[in-house]
């Protein structure tokens, strides 16, 4: 069974879902996700001989929500997965991270390796940092129209998003998975109209996904009763990561590594990863495997494709494990 408690790290309290005994495997979700997001992955992987933790990470859920937009640095996530091994009295631990989850995952990867057994990425694949900040390259390629730039309005989509959480939330799962009739195209993170917000010509659907239920729609909602604005402020630090990481310019995640993607989801379309993800095993000196492509599968990986992504994990986490 699924337990929850609070554990401080690094000052802040950090709620904490968890299950099982062995070595440590941390999932670390995304946007705009929780630790709901991997209750797929509990069973299976418990099962498989492995303590397996999922914090709603900070802003997150019932998690503390720092005010000030700068607590919200890929230095201070890498922290705070660093703080949480430790807290739980452990040396270190497997890494596997989603959508934002994911970068967390891998720069906790790239910057400490000394606690990281290995690492698996889904949809987002590793990081390797670019010649300028993210954010102004993208307001110049795109004109403000793609979202990272749309969320860096200060309360813009948080009003947006917070107006009515559970019709937003539906409409982002819902656009953004490979249910969607036009799932997987580049310019699904376009904002056509600024003014009108991202989620005005996003389809409603009547039906929810087979993967998708009521009921977890319902625990997803009730984990942005206080808002939107923490999670949010993550994608308001993307420029000052970069700057942030200049030291790493050019430098490649050294344990053991796994990378899954749908075929379907909106990220590995952006200009650029493609080309990215063919040259991942000439890239990255200890991929476990050619990158795994999941037919059909949108942007909610561990979601969509449950079976597929256990399988792979504990394939993956396992033989780490065993050598």
């Amino acid at each position: 069974m699924v337990e929850h408690r609070m554990i401080d790290v690094n000052g802040l309290q950090l709620h904490i879902a968890e299950e099982g005994e062995g070595p440590l495997v941390v999932l670390l979700h995304g946007f705009p996700e929780s630790w709901h997001s991997w209750r797929h992955q509990f069973g299976p992987l418990a099962a498989a001989g492995f303590r397996v933790v999922a914090p709603d990470q900070r802003g997150y859920g019932r998690s503390d929500h720092p005010e000030d937009v700068d607590a919200y640095s890929i230095l201070h996530l890498v922290g705070d997965v660093v703080g949480l091994i430790h807290a739980l009295g452990e040396e270190e631990a497997f890494v596997v991270g989603h959508d934002w989850g994911a970068p967390v995952a891998w720069h906790t990867a790239l910057l400490r390796p000394d606690v990281v057994r290995g690492v698996a990425g889904l949809s987002v694949p590793p990081p390797f940092r670019g010649e300028r900040p993210p954010l102004a390259a993208m307001q110049e390629r795109f004109g403000g129209r793609f979202y990272w730039n749309y969320f860096n309005r200060p309360g813009v989509a948080d009003a947006e998003f917070a107006k009515d959480a559970r019709t937003a939330l539906r409409k982002l799962f819902y656009s953004a998975s490979g249910d969607a009739p036009d799932a997987g195209r580049p310019d699904q993170g376009m904002v056509a109209d600024p003014s009108r917000g991202w989620l005005a010509d996003m389809t409603d659907p009547t039906t929810l996904p087979d993967w998708l239920t009521e009921a977890d729609l319902d625990e997803l909602t009730e984990s942005y009763a206080k808002g939107f604005t923490g999670a949010l402020n993550w994608y308001r630090n993307l420029d000052r990561n970069w700057e942030l990481t200049a030291a790493w310019q050019g430098a490649v995640v050294s344990p053991p590594a796994l990378y899954l993607y749908g075929d379907r989801d909106l990220v590995p379309a952006f200009p650029g990863t493609p080309e990215l993800i063919a040259k991942l095993p000439e890239l990255m000196p200890n991929l476990h495997r050619e990158p795994i492509m999941l037919p059909g599968c949108g942007h909610w990986t561990q979601q969509e494709r449950p079976e597929e992504v256990n399988a792979a994990l504990v394939e993956f986490l396992t033989e780490l494990r065993d050598r």
